[in-house]
């Protein structure tokens, strides 16, 4: 039996139980009273159960009916639900979305960008949690997350990436660095240099690690940080030379009194392609498709000529 003639039937069912009558009940349903009654007569027959007792002035609904207009009820709103689930999905009026961010990234501009997702979507709960790209990448794969807001390249046929802006990377020297006094940095100064660097869980690590290959630098095998403070905090007590994401150094360093130099390095053109990323069977909802315009619409406003758009 089509599902759709069930649904006709129990919702013929339900009306004629309130109205009390086939009149009054098919006019409440704008369907003619022949096409009611021979849905009611459908289901008794699927039923194998007589649902109402007719008479002159309308129906009474039998002790049979009562037991299945309990259950009938049940299914009609669970179908209510479903109905409504569908519309929040394709206008974005989701319950939660679990988002992961990567902590060099999220903290410095991830606040804004959740405002302004609040404010079109009050309801919206998000999950927001930290992790390097590489645990990132294994929980948007096992489900754990939705989307991620990362550092690129996040590499999985399983996923579809979205390109954002471009973040350029300074240079971060200890104050009494010979390299303080220069006001533009090229290939050649590092030369020798000890470069510090995160984890290789990081895409940060791999991009230092051939950068230092390209100019002659030694990236420090003995000592990798746990987060961008603590390379800041290294290099100021003179382990050696980093480069920070240019949204760290606008929130942490530019605005506060630091024991660091920050200098650009090629002209501003060292820099790191930043993303979000979602499963590519997981389909494009509006809240999640919308994201990536809230994010480009934050940078234009609060992060012009920190960062450079892309992917438009």
């Amino acid at each position: 039996m089509r599902q759709e003639s069930t649904f006709k039937r129990l919702w013929g069912f339900a009306n004629l139980a309130e109205a009390g009558s086939f009149s009054k009940a098919a006019q409440r349903m704008g369907i003619s009273q022949p096409a009611l009654s021979y849905h009611i007569s459908k289901l008794e027959e699927q039923l194998s159960a007589k649902l109402f007792e007719r008479s002159a002035t309308g129906v009474i609904i039998t002790p049979e009916g009562r037991t299945a207009l309990a259950l009938a009820r049940e299914v009609l709103d669970a179908l209510a639900s479903l109905e409504s689930l569908s519309t929040r999905t394709e206008t974005g009026m989701l319950d939660e979305i679990r988002l992961g961010a990567s902590p060099t990234l999220g903290p410095y501009i991830l606040p804004k960008v959740l405002q302004k997702l609040h404010e079109l979507f009050p309801a919206l709960r998000v999950n927001l949690q930290d992790a390097a790209p590489s645990v990132l990448l294994e929980g948007l794969l096992s489900g754990r997350h939705d989307i991620v807001f990362a550092q690129l390249p996040l590499r999985s046929d399983k996923i579809e990436v979205e390109r954002l802006f471009r973040e350029p990377l300074k240079l971060v020297l200890p104050e009494s660095h010979p390299l303080a006094e220069r006001t533009e940095i090229v290939d050649n100064d590092l030369k020798g240099q000890q470069v510090l660097s995160l984890s290789n869980a990081f895409t940060l690590h791999a991009q230092l690690s051939s950068l230092c290959d390209e100019v002659g630098a030694a990236l420090r095998a003995d000592y990798e940080g746990t987060s961008l403070d603590a390379l800041r905090n290294m290099t100021a007590i003179e382990m050696g030379v980093t480069f920070l994401p240019a949204l760290y150094v606008h929130s942490e360093i530019a605005s506060s009194e630091s024991n660091v130099v920050v200098r650009p390095f090629r002209n501003d053109r060292f820099t790191r392609s930043i993303g979000l990323a979602r499963r590519k069977s997981s389909g494009r909802n509006a809240v999640l498709s919308q994201l990536s315009e809230i994010i480009r619409n934050v940078v234009r406003a609060d992060y012009a000529g920190i960062v450079t758009l892309e992917g438009q």
